[in-house]
């Protein structure tokens, strides 16, 4: 993964034990001080809470601990691998994209960041400048011409 990707995860499990955590206790305590917690909703809304959270926190540690961190500012060349930010225009609309390669716990589409087990990416990774792709999308069939490959 990016050091950003992996600085998001850090901050996301932050937040999840320095806000969530105690925010959730609250609620459990508050919930509980209104007697019978086997009809209580808020009770069993504030566990059900708390068990996502946990399974979260857990989830995010694993990943980091299991996590590659590549420092993108230090790749380079004239091939697209894993961190490059690849600008395409289809080949069909002229329309023109960006596309960042990362790891796939980091990918977001909105962002302009894909997974490097996209298909996109799969089909990006070794060409250079000027090269067409085509790539399946659920749509069909599109092709692609890569104008532009950065780093950092």
């Amino acid at each position: 993964m990016t050091e950003g990707g992996h600085a998001a995860m850090l901050d996301e499990i932050k937040h999840l034990k320095s806000v969530e955590r105690p925010r959730i206790i609250r609620a459990i305590e508050e919930a509980r001080s209104h007697g019978d917690l086997s009809e209580n909703a808020e009770y069993h809304a504030a566990k059900e809470q708390q068990g996502w959270v946990e399974a979260r926190v857990a989830e995010l540690e694993d990943k980091i601990s299991r996590a590659e961190v590549i420092d993108i500012t230090r790749l380079g060349g004239d091939t697209v691998k894993f961190g490059a930010t690849v600008s395409l225009v289809d080949e069909d609309t002229d329309e023109e994209s960006r596309y960042q390669i990362v790891g796939e716990f980091e990918a977001d589409v909105k962002q302009g960041k894909i997974s490097i087990t996209s298909p996109i990416a799969r089909a990006l990774i070794g060409k250079t400048e000027g090269d067409t792709v085509e790539v399946m999308t659920p749509g069909g069939g599109k092709s692609y011409e890569i104008i532009k490959i950065r780093y950092g």
